[in-house]
């Protein structure tokens, strides 16, 4: 995800991605903790498309 496919939603559609990807990075630490996680890095990749949607918001505040 890149920070202009964010830009141009409104912050109520930013906070609805944040608790979507948070749920997200929940349950992929829950699958790395049982072995089911293939890929690791999937982790970090949400939590940096977390970090692009609260700075569109702060951005737009």
């Amino acid at each position: 995800m890149k920070y202009t496919d964010i830009a141009d939603k409104s912050i109520s559609e930013l906070q609805e991605m944040v608790k979507e990807k948070k749920m997200l990075v929940f349950k992929l630490r829950a699958k790395l903790k049982t072995m089911q996680l293939n890929n690791p890095n999937e982790i970090r990749e949400v939590k940096k498309d977390i970090a692009r949607i609260m700075t569109a918001i702060s951005a737009k505040a």
